[in-house]
């Protein structure tokens, strides 16, 4: 039986992946296209999939020269965003250069992992954050980087694969608010999460 999870199996030798290495970045690159969507000026999603998900596992294993035997800390990070079937995963960014900018801005965004949802039609679907760590201190100062899910119910499955609903992304937050349109490439690539 097909399962989501990555295995210890699913993963080659950093030997065998340095071979195919370059080909496999452009492959992903290729892959990922359509599964970024920008929010507002500086936060950006990028949903995820079992093939990224491998692809980062790999990486990390290549570039840190982590044996494929000592992987399965890696396993267990990594796996609660494969998406599971009725879910959405993504990576959220919040992408400032300037230093000086980005702690400032971030000092304003506490809980904005909680602010951000999916509207398929007139329903909201309002992202769970990943509780590995707290990515908002007591001060109010929010994270870079956020794990989402976005957990759907069958009839919304069905509402958001139908191209005649309007599916968009925001966040509403009071520091940060701001709302996309996903276009139809990037609905037809994210729906292939769905089954």
């Amino acid at each position: 039986m097909y399962t989501r999870k990555i295995k210890l199996e699913n993963i080659i030798s950093n030997e065998a992946y340095g071979k195919i290495r370059s080909a496999k970045r452009r492959e992903m690159i290729e892959f990922k296209k359509y599964r970024r969507l920008d929010i507002g000026p500086v936060v950006s999603l990028y949903f995820e999939s079992r093939d990224t998900m491998l692809y980062q596992i790999q990486e990390m294993a290549y570039v840190e020269k982590i044996t494929k035997e000592e992987l399965n800390d890696e396993l267990l990070s990594y796996n609660p965003l494969v998406p599971n079937g009725m879910e959405l995963t993504a990576t959220m960014m919040i992408e400032i250069d300037d230093p000086l900018r980005r702690k400032n801005f971030l000092s304003r965004l506490g809980g904005i992992e909680e602010k951000v949802k999916v509207l398929v039609g007139n329903e909201e679907i309002y992202a769970d954050s990943e509780k590995d760590i707290d990515r908002t201190t007591s001060a109010g100062k929010t994270s870079t980087v956020h794990f989402l899910h976005f957990r759907f119910t069958a009839n919304l499955v069905e509402a958001f694969k139908n191209k005649n609903n309007l599916i968009q992304i925001g966040i509403d937050h009071d520091a940060y608010g701001h709302l996309s349109i996903i276009s139809d490439k990037i609905r037809e690539e994210l729906g292939k999460e769905f089954n």
